[in-house]
């Protein structure tokens, strides 16, 4: 792999906004890419993975909690969770303390499926990690968190316990 090229001391610039808008599109493609074919191979698209991967981030996780997450319409998560639990790869029951919540769980296939999933990204993102090293990881995970608007960096913060 090419050495990266450092960012400019003017980094504010337009041509640097630009440049990390850019890596950060063309990272996320070629990213999400290397789980097409095993999504493919389930009749499932992209939607379907992001909300096995959050289900498996954080079991009993509630459909309105997956909402915001997903930031999505209520008709079109209700579509996916409906399909991946026709496929045995989603469960939904009720919450204990209040009857109306609907809390997600993967099923034994679901966390394999994503699990699989994983696997590619783990790998991508490994490599792309190791050659990147320790300091600029903090600094990717930094400037990623200041996208992220503050009243959700909370909930952001909470899939990682």
């Amino acid at each position: 792999m090419a050495a990266p090229i450092p960012a400019s001391p003017l980094f504010l610039r337009e041509p640097e906004i630009r440049r990390g808008v850019e890596l950060l599109y063309f990272g996320y493609a070629h990213l999400t890419r290397s789980i097409d074919a095993g999504l493919a191979a389930q009749g499932l698209g992209r939607a379907h993975h992001r909300a096995l991967y959050f289900i498996a981030r954080k079991p009993d996780l509630t459909v309105s909690e997956l909402l915001a997450i997903l930031a999505i319409t209520k008709q079109s998560l209700g579509r996916v969770l409906t399909e991946l639990a026709d496929r045995g790869f989603v469960e939904t029951r009720t919450g204990d303390r209040d009857r109306r919540q609907r809390l997600l769980r993967l099923t034994p296939a679901g966390a394999k499926l994503e699990g699989e999933l994983f696997d590619a990204l783990r790998e991508k993102m490994a490599n792309a990690y190791s050659s990147a090293g320790q300091g600029a990881v903090g600094g990717f995970w930094a400037v990623l968190e200041g996208l992220v608007p503050e009243e959700e960096r909370r909930r952001v913060a909470a899939l990682g316990r």
